[in-house]
């Protein structure tokens, strides 16, 4: 395998089947977070499945071929540790905090969760309600909402656009065998990124990686694709009306590619413009406000 020194202390190991593994030794803690980061989310939906992602990334959690879901809830927070996941648009994440001791015991959950999912039908009209009430959480969250409609009006024709929950109608209709199609598709080692962090040696993060079996193949299968991404569409506005005290206005467009080494100056200006209480937008904001009304803690 090819193992190449990033930094002092940061590892990159690409396997011939395609898995990646990075690690960051921190010897001043006694923990370590751990990650599998499957490259497949909402970007690479269709539209009649939009949110089947998000619905995937839960399912999980009800059960493997060898943990019930209550075993899973233990597993790592007996023992004082966090485990969680989420879906961005890029990618779905696995990912735990325990002591740098358990990391064994956190990986074998976490494979355990991409690996072997049970994806049982019996357990989807549970899980698929309680993805429904995210769906309404965000509709009557208009600070959350607006940022939705926001790529929805920039990609109108890209999954891009689409919403990473899905709507209520995609999701109902999501079958089990969907999420098992997607799940035999996209969870498998060529398409993971594993990623380690904390009291740790490189060495002994692929020693524990290599004995859940994720170098085991020779060849890389084929990522699903991403469609072409097109220019964001500008010069539009769009506006929603909500019986609510407040207004949340968005100003967005596409910029320069995260792995562009411009980001660093993107995001600085990011933070003059409107990132606290000393910024641009928000002194713009209190020097307009009258007397009495432009202290406080809230931003932009």
């Amino acid at each position: 395998m090819d193992s190449v020194k990033l930094d002092r202390e940061i590892y990159r190991t690409a396997a011939p089947n395609g898995v990646t593994v990075l690690s960051e030794r921190e010897p001043s803690v006694r923990s370590v977070a751990l990650g599998v980061w499957v490259r497949t989310a909402s970007a690479h939906e269709l539209r009649p499945k939009m949110g089947v992602s998000h619905l995937l990334e839960h399912m999980v959690f009800k059960g493997t071929e060898r943990r019930t879901a209550q075993e899973i809830a233990l597993s790592l927070e007996s023992r004082g540790g966090s485990l969680d996941a989420y879906t961005s648009r890029d990618a779905t994440a696995f990912h735990a905090r325990v002591l740098d001791a358990d990391l064994p015991r956190a990986l074998d959950v976490i494979t355990d969760l991409v690996r072997r999912p049970a994806l049982r039908d019996s357990d989807l009209s549970l899980e698929r309600q309680v993805v429904l009430e995210e769906i309404s959480t965000v509709a009557d969250t208009p600070d959350d909402e607006v940022f939705d409609l926001t790529y929805e009006l920039m990609w109108p024709d890209h999954p891009y656009g689409f919403q990473i929950l899905g709507t209520k109608e995609t999701v109902s209709a999501i079958s089990a065998d969907d999420l098992k199609q997607l799940h035999s598709r996209a969870y498998f080692p060529g398409n993971c990124v594993i990623a380690a962090a904390g009291n740790i040696t490189h060495e002994a993060l692929l020693k524990e990686v290599e004995a859940q079996g994720w170098f085991d193949g020779a060849v890389a299968q084929t990522p699903p694709p991403v469609p072409p991404v097109p220019p964001a569409v500008r010069g539009v506005t769009r506006s929603f009306e909500k019986d609510t005290a407040q207004t949340h206005i968005v100003f967005a467009t596409d910029t320069i590619p995260y792995s562009d080494r411009r980001k660093y100056a993107l995001l600085v200006l990011s933070n003059i413009f409107g990132g606290g209480m000393s910024s641009r937008l928000f002194q713009r904001r209190d020097a307009a406000a009258p007397r009495g009304e432009g202290g406080g803690s809230n931003q932009g």
